[in-house]
C-alpha cells in the first residue's frame, strides 16, 4: 500500500499514518513468517547433507555384505524419495507465500484468488520473489472476475461536509436533572 494513494483519496495524515502503521505490522507478520520457514529450510537442508554424507560412510563401511548393500541401497532409495517430496513442498510452500504477498491488498480474499492461478506458470526467482507468469493470470482473473479485486478507481467521489459547530455546556437554560426540574415547577 502506498501512501500517495491514501493522499489521493483526501485522508488526513494522521489517518495515512495510522493505517501505515498497521499495514506495517501485517506485512512484518508476513516478512517473519517467511524469514522462518527460510530458517526451517536451511535446517532441514543441513540435515539432509549429513544424512547423506552419513549413507556415503555406511555404503563404505558395508563392501562385501550383501545383505547390508541391499538395505542401504532401499534406505538410500526412501531418502531420495522424501527429499524429493520435501523439496516439492517447499517449492510451494514459497510459491503460495510468495503469491500472498503480491496480491496482498489487491484482492479481497487471498486465498480465494490464489486457489484460481495455474501455479505450475509462476515463476520463483532465487530469492523466492516471482518472477514472472503471476502478473498476465491477475489481469485475465480481473477481466472474467473482476469482483474479487478491490478496485482502484481514483474516481471515487471525495466526501466533504461541514464540521459540526463545537457544543458547549448548558449555561443554566437547563436544569441539571429533568425528574427534579418536574418536582420544583409543581
Amino acid at each position: 500500500m502506498k501512501r500517495e494513494f491514501l493522499e489521493s483519496l483526501g485522508l488526513e495524515k494522521e489517518t495515512i499514518d495510522k493505517i501505515m502503521a498497521e499495514h506495517g505490522k501485517s506485512v512484518e507478520a508476513h516478512k517473519t513468517k517467511v524469514d522462518e520457514l527460510k530458517a526451517n529450510l536451511d535446517d532441514m537442508k543441513k540435515q539432509l547433507e549429513q544424512r547423506d554424507n552419513d549413507l556415503k560412510q555406511l555404503k563404505k563401511q558395508a563392501e562385501g555384505n550383501e545383505e547390508l548393500q541391499t538395505k542401504l541401497a532401499e534406505l538410500e532409495k526412501r531418502y531420495k524419495d522424501e527429499k524429493a517430496a520435501y523439496e516439492a513442498k517447499i517449492k510451494e510452500t514459497q510459491l503460495n507465500s510468495a503469491i500472498k504477498l503480491a496480491i496482498n491488498g489487491k484482492v479481497h480474499d487471498a486465498d480465494l484468488v490464489a486457489s484460481l492461478l495455474d501455479k505450475n506458470a509462476i515463476e520463483l526467482d532465487e530469492n523466492g520473489n516471482i518472477k514472472k507468469g503471476l502478473d498476465e493470470q491477475l489481469k485475465t482473473l480481473q477481466e472474467t472476475k473482476s469482483f474479487l479485486f478491490v478496485p482502484e478507481d481514483s474516481n471515487q467521489p471525495k466526501i466533504t461536509g461541514i464540521k459540526p459547530a463545537e457544543g458547549s455546556p448548558s449555561a443554566g437554560n437547563e436544569p441539571e436533572d429533568p425528574f427534579l426540574a418536574g418536582f420544583n415547577s409543581i
